[in-house]
């Protein structure tokens, strides 16, 4: 839905972040924020965007009641308190949020946050805007939502079942560059895969299972985006055979990535370096070093030297996901490399790989990625390395207050150093803990027809609307 709606502020394809509806974004505190919006633009219904047009729909999508999944977006605004499902709250309106006038609203949030305007580019639904018109009847707005962007709904739709979007001709941003996109839903992705390849169709993503075939089906119509996504292996830190960082640091060292990367991405993967993806501004280059190099050797000598291993090193992935290659080829590279039993064992789904992480019922070294929404070290270190976040629980639950104060450091700061800096210290302790093997940094990988001649990319997502295509 990103080409029907025009977001406050936009990461451009270098990563750098600019203002898009929002004519400027301002706090003296990091905490207090004054959002300016540019005059003159319209929803596709001809309504003016306001600062109202946000403050009412970021209300309504925080109300718990209203069940938006993305609501969790909203939660650092004051008076999020009012989402819950359980209980009907006394308010509808979330307290932090002020309209000041027509084109003005501020924001107040529970606690400092200098990557606030990150938070609120384009793939942070949560806070898109909403016509009033929306209110009256909102499954007819999920049928044909009214946005802000630079293409509005040809015609209704329904779940799962394809639809058109036109140019929006009054568009006071970048116009786009196709008069139509039509969008077409696929349960089996290898279909997808076929029907571009047939001309039946001008772009899809496409799995590792098919990255191999496609440098051989599509030559350089294969497009890598670097993608705000990192793929690890994490512990079970609670078992006291992987309790020692050296153990974790012998079976990274014991991965050739160079190799897996060749015969499970088709080369299209770069080995990790660092605890965030490049894509996500600020990252340290090359801050892993001897904790990711392959060295066989060396991984042998830190073995030993932590009284080596009794048992068989067990990979446990979710069944179901198409990672058994993977984690067969890192079973395999540490039993061959390391000297060590080991097998690959999938769960027999999501559910029950989540069980046993979260219970710490996990055997071994287990499946892991993440995927950032915004182009900020934010999101990745806090939702993975602290109790808070939602992703602490497939990293073993580890914490560490150097890394909370660090992470604190970097939304107080004012300044990009300064937050460059923060999230540095953050990583340097993490480095020192490796409570994680980061393995790889990922790739949003898509394959195109001929009629395709030119692809830019924001956080690893085609932009649709600037796609150049021939006639």
């Amino acid at each position: 839905m990103i080409p029907l709606f025009a977001s406050l502020t936009w990461v451009e394809p270098d990563g750098s972040l600019t203002n898009l509806q929002a004519d400027s974004i301002n706090s003296d505190d990091q905490t207090l924020w004054r959002i300016r919006l540019r005059d003159g633009w319209a929803f596709h219904n001809g309504e003016p965007v306001t600062a109202k047009s946000f403050v009412d729909a970021w209300n309504y999508v925080a109300y718990g009641p209203n069940a938006f999944e993305n609501s969790g977006e909203l939660s650092n605004i004051v008076g999020y308190d009012l989402n819950s499902a359980t209980d009907k709250p006394a308010t509808k309106e979330m307290s932090g949020l002020k309209v000041v006038d027509n084109l003005t609203f501020t924001v107040q949030l529970k606690s400092a946050d200098s990557q606030f305007p990150s938070q609120l580019s384009q793939m942070q639904t949560g806070f898109y805007p909403m016509p009033e018109s929306a209110y009256s009847d909102m499954q007819k707005y999920a049928d044909e939502p009214i946005g802000n962007g630079p293409y509005q709904m040809a015609a209704p739709t329904k779940p799962g079942k394809e639809y058109t979007i036109k140019r929006y001709e009054a568009y006071k941003g970048p116009k786009g560059k196709a008069d139509t996109i039509t969008f077409r839903p696929y349960t089996d992705n290898a279909t997808a895969y076929t029907d571009v390849l047939a001309g039946q169709a001008d772009i899809a993503n496409i799995a590792p299972a098919k990255f191999g075939a496609a440098k051989n089906d599509f030559g350089n119509r294969v497009w890598a985006n670097d993608a705000p996504s990192i793929d690890y292996l994490g512990f079970p830190l609670w078992d006291p055979r992987y309790a020692d960082k050296r153990v974790r640091q012998a079976i990274s060292m014991s991965i050739d990535r160079a190799a897996v990367n060749k015969a499970i991405f088709g080369g299209l993967y770069d080995p990790a370096t660092a605890f965030t993806p490049p894509a996500e501004a600020g990252t340290p280059e090359g801050l892993l070093n001897d904790e990711v190099k392959f060295d066989p050797t060396e991984a042998k000598k830190l073995l030993a030297e932590a009284g080596g291993f009794n048992g068989t090193i067990t990979f446990v992935y979710p069944g179901g996901y198409n990672v058994d290659d993977l984690y067969k080829a890192y079973a395999n590279q540490v039993r061959q490399n390391l000297g060590v039993e080991a097998v690959a064992k999938p769960t027999t789904g999501w559910s029950d790989f989540y069980s046993a992480v979260e219970g710490k019922t996990v055997a071994g070294p287990h499946f892991g990625t993440w995927g950032a929404l915004y182009s900020s070290q934010q999101n990745t270190l806090r939702q993975l390395f602290t109790k808070a976040g939602t992703g602490n629980v497939y990293t073993g639950y580890y914490t560490n207050p150097a890394v909370d104060s660090a992470l604190a450091a970097a939304e107080q700061a004012s300044t990009e150093s300064q937050v460059n800096a923060a999230y540095k210290q953050a990583q340097e302790v993490l480095k020192a803990d490796l409570p994680v093997v980061p393995t790889f940094f990922s790739k949003y990988v898509y394959v195109t027809s001929p009629k395709i001649t030119k692809m830019t990319a924001s956080l690893g997502v085609p932009i649709l609307a600037q796609l150049s295509v021939s006639k």
